[in-house]
C-alpha cells in the first residue's frame, strides 16, 4: 500500500518506520562528532568514548534492532487503538514496550525503542510547537514531555528514537513570524522559499531554503532540542527524491546534509534514518550524509492486521535486490518493521512469518519490530530470537541477493567472508512446490556441508545441489560449507558479438560497465537476441549466467534451439549502466545449440553477456 496523505486526519496520516536502533553489542557506541562517513566501506574515523580507553565502534557498523510504535498505530486490529486511529502512541503504551522489550528481546540485541510519527499532535491530529516552531510534545500523549520518556527507556539500558517529518511544517509557520532558537534576526519567513513550496511525501510542509543561512539555524535548532532530550535516533520521513513525488521542491537531498550536520554539531551520537521509498538514484547522497534509508513504502497494511502478504511484504523480494550493493557498514537498507511476533493480529501464516524474517535476515534489513511485545507468542518469539538467523544479519559478510531469477521459486545467496555461503530457498507460489538451489548458480560444484539455521539442525552433506519441498509463501534458510568442490568454469557468449542475431527493435549500445563495453538493448514488443554457437559437450540442464542490465524489475523469455520459452523475471539492477546476474536452467544438446532472449509483448532487460558451464 502507498503512503496515505500526512495532511489528513490520522486515518491515513503519516507513514513512519521510526527505525530503531544500532545492532548488537552496539547499545554503547560513540560516533564522533563529524560523523562523516561517506561510503559503507569507508566509515568515519571516531574519537574514543570519554571513559573507554578504545576507541568506539562505527556508526552503524552492522543493521540495528529494536521496536517501533508505528505498526500498531496504523492498525485498525480490535483494541490497539480505541480513541481514534493512531492513538496508540502515548507515553504508556511506549514505556509498557519498552519494559518488554528489556525483558524479552534486550539480551539478543534489540537495543532500540522507536517513538513514530504523532508524538506532537493530539488524536484529532493537531499538532503543537514552542516558540521557535520545534514540535513540541503533546501534552495528553506525553504527559511527562519527552525527555522523561527518553531518560526511561535510557533507565532499562535501551536507547530511545524519535521521528520527524522533513521541511518546515505548515502549522509552524505562523504567518512567518516565529523566531529561531538562538538565531538572532531569523523567523519562519527567513528559512522558507517565498513563494511558500511545499515539500515531503505528503506536501504537508514548506521546503526549506538551505541557501538562506537561517534555515540550516533552524535545523540545528531542531537537533540541539532532541540531543538535549537525550535521543539516539532520528527518523526524518517524507524524504525526496523518492516518497511517491518527482521534482525539484521534493528534492530533499540538501536538507538531510543539513541534518547530518547539526547532528554532529550537537556532539551526541544520533543514528540518521531516511524514509520512505527513496530514489536509488540518489544512493550516494543517503550513504554519505545517513546510517540508513528505507527503500520502500510501508509494510504495514492499514487494515485489520498489522500486516499482510500480498500488502507490499512480498512486494520487497522484487525491490530489494538493486539496492543489495549499497549497503554495508556504515549504511544499510532498510526493508521497515518486521511484524511477526502476534500470530493473529501479525495477519499472516506461519510459513509466511519465517519468510519475512527470512529475507529480512539475510538482506541485512535492520530488525526492528512493530509487534506487541506484551503478547508475543511462542512461534514468533522464536522467530525473533533465533540466534542463528541473528547472527546472518548481524554478521561480517555482504547482503544475499537473489542468484536466480525473480521466479515463484527463487533462491538467494551470499558468499561469507570465512568461504561459507548464506542461502535461502523461496516458494512465493500460492501453492506447495520444490525449490533446488544447484551449487553451480553459488559457483561450484561438488559437496557442502548443510546447516539448516531456523531449526538448528545439520543435514549432512549434499552434492551439487540442495532441494525442499516448501509450502505455499515458505522458505528455508541454510549455511553451506563447501567440501572438495571444484570452482564452476564456463564459456563467455557476449550479447554484441558479430556471430549473434539480432531481431527487431534489439541493437547494440554501449555499456561502460559490461563485459567488452557493450551490451544488445532495445528489447521491447517483439525484439529478440539470439546467441548462435553455443556448444556443449553433452546434452543436460545446464545453470546459465546470464549478466544483464536492468533499471527496473523485467521479464524475458528464455529458449534454446526453437523449443519452448520460459519466462523469467530479472530483479532491477538499480540503473541502466550496471551489471548484476542471475542463473537460469536451459536444456542443450550435445554439439551446437541456440540461446534466445525475446521480449514478447513487453519490455526486457538489456543483456550483456552469457556464460555457459563447461561440465566438470
Amino acid at each position: 500500500m502507498r503512503s496515505p496523505s500526512y495532511s489528513a486526519l490520522p486515518a491515513r496520516g503519516l507513514r513512519a518506520v521510526v527505525v530503531l536502533a544500532l545492532a548488537a553489542g552496539l547499545a554503547t557506541t560513540t560516533q564522533a562528532a563529524a560523523r562523516a562517513h561517506s561510503a559503507p566501506s569507508a566509515p568515519a574515523h571516531h574519537t574514543a568514548a570519554a571513559t573507554a580507553p578504545a576507541p568506539a565502534p562505527a556508526p552503524a557498523a552492522k543493521p540495528f534492532m529494536g521496536w517501533s510504535s508505528w505498526s500498531m498505530q496504523s492498525s485498525k486490529y480490535p483494541g490497539l487503538n480505541p480513541d481514534g486511529d493512531y492513538s496508540y502512541l502515548t507515553e504508556a503504551n511506549v514505556l509498557k514496550q519498552t519494559n518488554a522489550l528489556a525483558a524479552k528481546l534486550k539480551k539478543y540485541g534489540y537495543t532500540y525503542v522507536n517513538i513514530d510519527a504523532g508524538w506532537w499532535r493530539d488524536n484529532a491530529w493537531k499538532p503543537g510547537f514552542d516558540r521557535y516552531a520545534r514540535q513540541q510534545a503533546d501534552p495528553v500523549r506525553f504527559p511527562h514531555g519527552m525527555k522523561a520518556v527518553a531518560d526511561a527507556v535510557h533507565a532499562k539500558g535501551l536507547k530511545a528514537g524519535i521521528y520527524l517529518p522533513v521541511g518546515l511544517e505548515k502549522e509552524a509557520y505562523n504567518g512567518g513570524t516565529s523566531p529561531i532558537w538562538q538565531a538572532e534576526g531569523c523567523t519562519t519567513a527567513d528559512i522558507v522559499y517565498a513563494d511558500l513550496r511545499t515539500t515531503n511525501g505528503w506536501d504537508s510542509a514548506y521546503k526549506l531554503d538551505l541557501s538562506r543561512p537561517c534555515a540550516q539555524k533552524y535545523i540545528d535548532s531542531q537537533a540541539r532540542l532532541l540531543a538535549d532530550w537525550g535521543y539516539d535516533f532520528l527518523k526524518l520521513d517524507g524524504v525526496g527524491p523518492g516518497s511517491g513525488k518527482g521534482g525539484d521542491q521534493y528534492d530533499n537531498v540538501a536538507d538531510v546534509a543539513a541534518w547530518h550536520r547539526a547532528l554532529a554539531a550537537t556532539g551526541r551520537p544520533v543514528h540518521l534514518e531516511v524514509s520512505w521509498s527513496l530514489d536509488i538514484g540518489h544512493a550516494a547522497d543517503w550513504k554519505k550524509y545517513t546510517d540508513g534509508w528505507r527503500i520502500d513504502t510501508d509494510v504495514e497494511c492499514y487494515c485489520n492486521t498489522l500486516v499482510s502478504w500480498e500488502n507490499s511484504v512480498d512486494d520487497r523480494f522484487e525491490d530489494a535486490p538493486a539496492w543489495t550493493r549499497h549497503a554495508g557498514p556504515g549504511g544499510w537498507s532498510d526493508l521497515d518493521s518486521l511484524d511477526v511476533g502476534n500470530g493473529r493480529m501479525d495477519g499472516l501464516t506461519d510459513a509466511e512469518r519465517q519468510t519475512y524474517a527470512t529475507l529480512w535476515a539475510v538482506a541485512k534489513s535492520p530488525l526492528y519490530t512493530g509487534d506487541d511485545l506484551t503478547r508475543l507468542d511462542s512461534y514468533g518469539l522464536s522467530l525473533l530470537t533465533n540466534r542463528e538467523v541473528i547472527a546472518v544479519d548481524q554478521g561480517g559478510g555482504p547482503p544475499a541477493h537473489p542468484v536466480t531469477a525473480l521466479d515463484p521459486q527463487q533462491v538467494w545467496a551470499a558468499e561469507n567472508p570465512d568461504g561459507t555461503y548464506t542461502v535461502a530457498l523461496f516458494n512465493l507460489a500460492d501453492a506447495p512446490a520444490a525449490v533446488t538451489a544447484d551449487f553451480a548458480a553459488l559457483g561450484f560444484t561438488g559437496r557442502a556441508a548443510v546447516r539448516d539455521l531456523w531449526n538448528h539442525q545439520d543435514l549432512g552433506t549434499h552434492r551439487d545441489k540442495i532441494t525442499e519441498a516448501l509450502p505455499a509463501h515458505g522458505s528455508r534458510l541454510f549455511t553451506l560449507t563447501p567440501r572438495g568442490t571444484t570452482a564452476v568454469t564456463s564459456t563467455a557468449h557476449e550479447a554484441e558479438a558479430s556471430s549473434n542475431t539480432l531481431s527487431g527493435s534489439a541493437s547494440v549500445a554501449d555499456c561502460a560497465a559490461c563485459s567488452g563495453g557493450k551490451k544488445v538493448g532495445n528489447l521491447y514488443l517483439g525484439g529478440r537476441l539470439t546467441v548462435n554457437d553455443v556448444v556443449v559437450d553433452r546434452p543436460g540442464t545446464y545453470q546459465v549466467k546470464v549478466a544483464y542490465v536492468s533499471g527496473d524489475a523485467r521479464s524475458v523469455q528464455v529458449s534454446a534451439n526453437g523449443g519452448g520459452a520460459v519466462r523469467h523475471r530479472f530483479p532491477s539492477t538499480g540503473d541502466w549502466g550496471t551489471p548484476g546476474t542471475v542463473t537460469v536452467p536451459v536444456v542443450l544438446k550435445a554439439g551446437g545449440n541456440t540461446l534466445t532472449f525475446d521480449s514478447g509483448f513487453d519490455y526486457a532487460p538489456d543483456i550483456d553477456r552469457v556464460d555457459v558451464p563447461r561440465p566438470s
